[in-house]
């Protein structure tokens, strides 16, 4: 193909001679290379697909990456005892055997296994971030580094939300280490680059793309990015870098049917990463803001019930003793923003509330009663005050007392001072039954549910509950909102109303 400068010379007239292209073709051929010239200055799809070779990037970054070795005792496994058929020679033999000093023979001595995992070094001083499985329960934990040098690691904090520990190892001299990147900047079809020590292989690198983003597993404070890049067991903790050399990411989870990587692999935000990492420096532990609140995400029944004019926000269920009652929240109160950010769903809030910083003084905007309401709330801490707040209650079936009334599908009857107590409420209706072909079965409602608000106010008799119906019928909604409790924890349910 020739180029642009070799058309250019051809076009070029020699001295003394007429030119021999009709004017037609002259301008089609200064056209031809004139396009041809602005095609050279839009690079090709090849060209800004990616880098040609990922090695400078490695040659870079490589020798931050590290190996994790963890050594621990488990019980020994003692295995079957042999069968041995009935009436066969060795019976008398195993009996006489088994029988010596029952119960007075030596123990199995505990065996030690090893575990393999990845991290890498985020200080010069030998700070060093991994998965919080590679390292749980190690009474041993060396790291080895890609020049051969081999340490001993000591931990300076975990945190099983999010699965990040933080290592430290006291090094001869400075280490090569990396930094963390902003996974928020991290788009879908972005390069990555993912190390570790897959399998137990030794250092490796494989590539991939951004897959997608805001992935969530089964976590509270899930954020992950999801990338091709293969991800392997041993890979655990590594990072995944992005083109600049910056973590974007600590390699966590694969899905896999068959325990290798078929390119769906998970790993955990930076952003959220080195909130973790920096609070585990500065004191050992994390330490979550609290708002102190049990919350469910407005569905598009529940938003029609409330009068929002869109499915979003936080809905709370339950207000105990804490900073949110404190500040004058309420059951039936719909979150929309915190602290200046805007709550889509609980996913989201449970998020900003952890960021955070305990005992901070934030603004919360609730929808309440048709009109919004901004309550200033000063955080507790999570970790010492969820628990108290929110004690397990596994309280018995609560007798049912009689008698008992059909409505909407379902069998109510007033609560006893059993069920009042095996709940830790003081009014409402007990679930005694529900028709499993009625629109209370098909929103998830069962027997020994109790019902304790219905249009958002409370309930302690059925004709309460049907008056609630009428008047949700006569204002034209579709729906009816009840507050239940099951097994002691609350939660709103949108329960379509028969004509």
């Amino acid at each position: 193909m020739q180029t642009a400068h070799t058309r250019a010379v051809a076009l070029t007239r020699p001295q003394g001679r007429s030119l021999a292209y009709p004017v037609t073709t002259l301008f089609l051929i200064i056209a031809m290379a004139l396009a041809t010239l602005a095609g050279t200055a839009v690079p090709s799809r090849a060209q800004i697909a990616g880098p040609g070779s990922f090695a400078d990037l490695v040659d870079e970054v490589g020798d931050a990456v590290v190996n994790i070795t963890t050594t621990s005792l488990v019980a020994a496994n003692t295995g079957p005892m042999p069968q041995v058929p009935p009436g066969s020679p060795l019976e008398d033999f195993f009996n006489d055997f088994m029988n010596r000093n029952p119960g007075q023979g030596p123990a199995p001595a505990p065996r030690r296994s090893n575990a393999l995992g990845s991290g890498f070094v985020i200080s010069e001083d030998g700070y060093i971030v991994t998965n919080n499985h590679v390292i749980d329960g190690a009474d041993e934990i060396m790291i080895d580094f890609r020049d051969g040098t081999r340490l001993p690691a000591d931990v300076v904090g975990t945190d099983p939300n999010t699965d990040i520990a933080l290592l430290k190892v006291e090094p001869a001299s400075a280490l090569t280490h990396v930094a963390f990147g902003d996974s928020d900047s991290a788009r879908v079809g972005d390069w990555v680059m993912a190390m570790g020590n897959p399998l137990g292989q030794g250092f490796s690198v494989s590539v991939g793309i951004v897959s997608a983003r805001e992935r969530a597993l089964s976590g509270t404070y899930d954020n992950y990015i999801q990338t091709d890049a293969a991800i392997n067991r041993g890979n655990s903790g590594g990072p995944l870098f992005n083109m600049d050399g910056e973590v974007v990411g600590v390699n966590t989870a694969i899905l896999s049917p068959n325990g290798g990587s078929i390119g769906i692999g998970f790993s955990m935000s930076s952003n959220v990463v080195s909130h973790v990492v920096q609070q585990l420096q500065d004191f050992g532990e994390t330490r979550r803001g609290w708002l102190g609140v049990r919350i469910q995400d407005v569905s598009a029944d529940i938003a029609e019930g409330l009068g929002l004019d869109q499915a979003s926000g936080a809905l709370v269920t339950d207000v105990p003793e804490g900073p949110a009652r404190e500040a004058g929240m309420e059951v039936g109160d719909v979150i929309t923003t915190f602290n200046g950010v805007a709550v889509d769903d609980t996913r989201e809030l449970v998020r900003v509330v952890g960021d955070a910083p305990v005992g901070e003084t934030v603004r919360v905007v609730v929808y309440r009663d048709g009109e919004t309401q901004t309550l200033l709330v000063t955080l507790g801490r999570r970790e010492t005050s969820e628990n108290a707040a929110f004690p397990d209650q596994n309280g018995d079936t609560p007798v049912v007392p009689a008698p008992s009334s059909d409505v909407l599908g379902m069998s109510l009857a007033p609560l006893t001072d059993e069920a009042r107590q095996a709940n830790g409420i003081e009014t409402g209706l007990l679930v005694e039954s529900v028709d499993p072909t009625s629109d209370a079965a098909d929103r998830g409602l069962m027997a020994g549910d109790v019902i304790t608000e219905v249009g958002q106010q409370p309930v302690s008799d059925v004709e309460a509950f049907r008056t609630r119906v009428t008047e949700a019928e006569d204002a034209g909604q579709n729906s009816v909102l009840l507050l239940i409790r099951r097994d002691g924890t609350p939660r709103f349910v949108a329960l379509p109303i028969n004509k």
